[in-house]
């Protein structure tokens, strides 16, 4: 049976991943895709054209976006009261706009939430506290949700270090404002080749997507995690 999906983040990364696995199995399902990036959503339509439909901007419309994500590694004695705001609209007030506008219709579908979290979540790194905080929050939501929405599956994902655009950021862009020991182990893992392919993770999120079980509403997983077997397969 086809479902209708949508995908934050689209235009490349594990939701470009996750959209793709969506738009080829063989229910053809529905996606629609959301990004600031137009090119990759527009390539996405032109391929799947009865499949896809395009959602092009900021998350919340946040001009500030993409200073919040500059500014996410830094540590709290420098931290902009100001910038950690706008971190959290594009990282977590987002995410709760977004759930608040799908629920009336994942409560009729038994839909599903799937979360993109991180380690830093539950582990403290220095000059990462915006961004693990942020990712704190968004497991707290879908523990609330679980506990609200019975009828709605919501589960937080931590999808490992993966071999995207962003592990090239901090490697590059980010080389002289990480902390030093963080920046090392960053190059050094894609030194060690040891960055996860995009389709592991990305495609057990797509899996959970479409039939993540009620027990494991609320739940913060690993994509690897021993509980999420069936979905590695």
């Amino acid at each position: 049976m086809s479902k209708t999906i949508i995908v934050t983040g689209a235009s490349r990364g594990i939701g470009l991943c996750i959209t793709e696995y969506l738009l080829t199995t063989p229910q053809q399902h529905n996606v629609v895709v959301v990004a600031r990036t137009l090119a990759p959503l527009q390539a996405l339509k032109e391929k799947y054209p009865k499949q896809v439909e395009v959602v092009n901007g900021d998350l919340a419309d946040f001009s500030l976006a993409q200073k919040a994500v500059d500014v996410a590694v830094g540590k709290i004695d420098v931290a902009n009261t100001d910038e950690w705001k706008a971190g959290f609209d594009v990282n977590f007030i987002s995410l709760v706009a977004f759930t608040k506008a799908a629920l009336p219709h994942l409560r009729t579908t038994n839909g599903k939430i799937i979360f993109t979290s991180s380690g830093a979540s539950v582990t403290g790194y220095r000059g990462w506290a915006l961004y693990g905080a942020t990712k704190a929050a968004m497991n707290h939501l879908a523990i609330s949700l679980a506990a609200e929405e019975p009828d709605v599956v919501s589960v937080s994902i931590r999808p490992g270090m993966v071999d995207t655009n962003m592990q090239r950021e901090l490697r590059e862009d980010h080389a002289t404002s990480l902390d030093a020991e963080m920046h090392a182990k960053f190059t050094g893992v894609h030194k060690d080749g040891k960055l996860l392919r995009v389709e592991q993770p990305g495609h057990v999120m797509g899996k959970l997507v479409l039939d993540a079980p009620v027990g494991l509403s609320g739940k913060f997983l690993s994509w690897n995690d021993q509980e999420l077997g069936a979905f590695q397969e």
